[in-house]
Formats: C-alpha cells, sequence, structure tokens
C-alpha cells in the first residue's frame, strides 16, 4: 500500500457519523423553527375552517330561499332539503364537525325554518363574534 492509500484509511476512520454537538444544534434548530411556525399553521386552519363556514352558510341558506320558492313554504327541518333532494346530503358544520350540530332558526310568521347558524359557541378570528351569530 501506498502513501496515497493510508490517508484515505485515515479520513474514512474519522468520517464515521455526527458528533453529539452537531446533533443538538441540529434538533435545537428544528425545535425553534417548530415554534415559530406552529401559530401561523393553527391560524391559517382556524381560517380555513371560517372560510369553510361561510361557504356552507351560504349555500344553506340559498337552498332554503329555493325550497321556500319551489314549494311555498319554509322546510319544517334541513333534513327535508335533503329528502326534497336540493340537497345531497346535510353539510358537516366546519367548526364543529358534525351536521348534527346546525341550529335552524324559525321564521317568526310562517312555519318552518328559515335561517341557519353554527351550533359552536367558540368566538371567530375574524370579527370577534360567536360562529352562532353568523
Amino acid at each position: 500500500m501506498g502513501m496515497s492509500d493510508l490517508s484515505g484509511l485515515r479520513f474514512m476512520k474519522h468520517a464515521g457519523g455526527f458528533t453529539l454537538l452537531e446533533l443538538m444544534t441540529a434538533v435545537t434548530i428544528v425545535g425553534i423553527l417548530t415554534t415559530l411556525a406552529m401559530p401561523n399553521y393553527e391560524l391559517s386552519i382556524k381560517k380555513s375552517r371560517e372560510g369553510a363556514l361561510k361557504q356552507a352558510l351560504f349555500v344553506l341558506r340559498d337552498v332554503i330561499d329555493q325550497y321556500r320558492a319551489d314549494q311555498g313554504k319554509y322546510p319544517q327541518a334541513l333534513t327535508d332539503l335533503v329528502a326534497a333532494g336540493y340537497l345531497r346530503s346535510l353539510p358537516a358544520d366546519p367548526i364543529t364537525r358534525s351536521s348534527q350540530t346546525w341550529q335552524e332558526i324559525p321564521d317568526s310568521t310562517e312555519s318552518g325554518i328559515s335561517d341557519v347558524h353554527s351550533g359552536s359557541p367558540l368566538v371567530s378570528i375574524s370579527d370577534g363574534k360567536s360562529y352562532n351569530e353568523w
């Protein structure tokens, strides 16, 4: 073996892995980045759920109005909209993640429901109102 072969072996002996200090530094940096990113991630999730709630409320209210225009009366329950074919299925409330928590608001002059609200008592981050007031 020549001198150049021995220097290559010596290099390979010392290139076996990371030191404990290097691993601790990498883990610390990843931890700091995660700590900084989590609030932004949670905020974006809440904003997307609020957007989905606004869309679901718009669709439900529109379908209630269509039912009223076609049938001459408001539906007695949201399930009537599904039974009559206006909706394939009742959407889930994006905040409560359930289709059973919608608040059905009765009409003040006619029988039946004329409006719908979320069943969540949580407060919106966008306007400070409770979701069940939207």
